[in-house]
């Protein structure tokens, strides 16, 4: 072949081809390599090739050029494999590299011919992630499932107890002998099984599967509900709860099962916040502020860094090891779809952050039937 198409072959190749000498020192460096590396073919022309890798990678080629010329042994050449290489300007970026070896008058020399394949590296992260999620989200889907099993498995023993003591405590309040410390530990056994059975019934209405349903809710008593979900067990030990909300607040138009959802998400947050700091606090209060119901909640945690606010409501984008970061671009999706938004504050020297959930006071020009409706849940909820 002339040098002359030898040259044009070189110069319009898509991959990037470097020669070297049996001393890895560049013969010659195409056009592709000079648009991959950033440097052209005069500035590196006699230089070694180190020059286009980490320093890690560099360490480990003199080992295994020094290893071929003594033993023979072919660690690379005719064998493509992925590396990392170096730019000019110091960035590193994955590669697919092919190593060919030819004999000519001058000696040894080696060809490498080498293709960034930093797209396909990240799709193929993209997938991994995506892939990742997919198994997550499968196993929360699986624990909704088993969730609603277990409430409905758990709710007929109990409702079965409450049977039985409420006949013992008619069986012991019978008769001239009626021991009254009797009756008072039945009648203390038939409220904590009622009282389970309501935690059960409010489990099994936050993860069953339903339409939205917008109606007047009272935001106290739904608050209240939300506390005794997220402090059940031992997840709360240590912390002092604030409660700062007013039973006479006006209705808020919503669907209850939805903004039970936000409400317990932000709780939660808020518990994990505190967990390792000295001086565990978490209040939730709620007001009214013009035409909408505002309902913060607050920890005396770390906070949130500056770097994370901008896309702290984006799905995917928590910096928590568990979960999937989705409570809160899920949260927020609700709070905008019900007309309203979540936000972040940092509460100042105080330390810790503040969540802060914006809902529409209930119209008064909604119908009767719809009001109804609102004040029978607030009714089954206490």
């Amino acid at each position: 072949m002339s040098e002359a198409r030898l040259s044009s072959v070189l110069g319009t190749a898509v991959d990037g081809i470097v020669v070297m000498d049996h001393q890895a020192r560049i013969i010659l460096f195409n056009t592709a390599c000079e648009k991959l590396f950033g440097y052209t073919a005069d500035e590196v022309r006699g230089q070694n090739v180190k020059i286009l890798m980490p320093e890690d990678f560099a360490l480990a080629h003199d080992r295994f050029v020094s290893n071929y010329l003594t033993t023979g042994e072919k660690r690379i050449i005719g064998i493509g494999r992925e590396v990392r290489g170096k730019h000019r300007d110091g960035r590193e970026f994955p590669i697919e590299l092919s190593v060919g070896e030819a004999v000519t008058p001058e000696g040894r020399q080696f060809i490498g011919i080498m293709r960034d394949i930093s797209a396909r590296k990240a799709v193929e992260q993209r997938l991994a992630q995506a892939q990742a999620q997919l198994v997550s989200m499968t196993r929360i889907s699986a624990l909704d499932e088993m969730g609603a099993a277990i409430a409905h498995e758990l709710n007929q023993p109990l409702t079965a107890i409450m049977l039985y003591l409420q006949a013992a405590k008619r069986q012991a309040s019978s008769g001239s002998g009626a021991d009254s410390k009797l009756v008072e530990i039945v009648d203390k056994g038939v409220n904590e099984a009622e009282r389970a059975s309501k935690i059960i019934q409010r489990m099994r209405r936050f993860v069953e599967k339903r339409e939205p349903e917008r109606r007047a809710v009272s935001v106290a008593p739904l608050i209240r509900e939300c506390l005794e979900l997220v402090t059940l067990g031992n997840a709360c030990d240590g912390v002092a709860f604030s409660i700062d909300v007013e039973d006479d607040l006006p209705q808020i138009s919503a669907d209850p099962v939805q903004v039970q959802q936000v409400l317990v998400n932000l709780i939660r947050n808020a518990l994990e916040a505190v967990r390792a700091v000295e001086d565990k606090r978490v209040s939730v209060s709620a007001g009214v502020r013009e035409r909408d119901m505002i309902v913060r909640v607050s920890d005396s945690g770390g906070g949130v860094p500056a770097e994370l606010v901008p896309n702290l409501f984006k799905a995917f984008s928590g910096s928590k090891k568990k979960g999937l970061g989705l409570g809160l671009a899920i949260s927020r999706s609700i709070a905008q779809n019900h007309g309203g938004d979540l936000a972040v504050e940092q509460a100042g020297s105080k330390g810790g952050a503040a969540f802060v959930l914006r809902l529409p006071l209930y119209a008064v020009s909604a119908s009767a039937d719809v009001q109804g409706a609102g004040q029978e849940m607030e009714g089954s909820s206490e």
